[in-house]
């Protein structure tokens, strides 16, 4: 088997397989060692995140807040997990080569043109969307399509479905067909 791709690019069979034996480890750490009757859930870390940098500026109103006082806004392992999410992703694309700065995509670029404001204010919308979406889904797109999946949850498998679908509709309609 070859480690890398024809364009420099991780194997998707050695990444799979890497991923699963990720996914298991990471079950074994929540459920045992952390002791944990759940697995994983880390979506609501973005928002913990938020109220955790909110408190530096505001804290009576995060004090208030219901949310912040029910999910108890602080540095945990989740919050750890994610900030691993971002440095994984990073040392991963340093490590294939394909790490790169830009601050508008090229497809981007060729459809709507190099306007920074115009890409930051649709990359914005587009999470505020994603970010209710995976509210009302009760989980975001990694948590149904890895942990989800990994435990055969009928939800998990429609929350994913919906997400693909959605997202190829998306693309279709953002970037229009694709030239042969």
């Amino acid at each position: 088997m070859k480690w890398k791709t024809k364009d420099g690019g991780w194997n998707p069979y050695l990444a799979g397989v890497l991923t699963g034996l990720l996914a298991i480890a990471s079950v074994f750490a929540t459920t045992r060692l952390l002791e944990k009757t759940t697995y994983l859930g880390a979506s609501t870390t973005f928002v913990r995140a938020a109220g955790f940098l909110e408190q530096k500026i505001a804290v009576n109103h995060v004090a208030s807040n219901e949310y912040y006082t029910k999910e108890k806004v602080r540095v945990d392992w989740q919050f750890m997990l994610v900030i691993g999410i971002f440095a994984g992703a990073l040392i991963s694309s340093i490590s294939d080569r394909s790490f790169k700065i830009e601050s508008v995509p090229p497809t981007w670029e060729k459809r709507f043109g190099s306007s920074i404001a115009k890409r930051a204010i649709w990359a914005f919308a587009g999470g505020v969307i994603a970010m209710i979406g995976a509210r009302m889904a009760d989980g975001c797109p990694s948590g149904h399509g890895l942990s989800g999946m990994m435990q055969l949850l009928v939800s998990s498998f429609a929350a994913l479905a919906l997400f693909f679908g959605v997202g190829v509709l998306v693309a279709r309609f953002v970037y229009g067909r694709r030239e042969s």
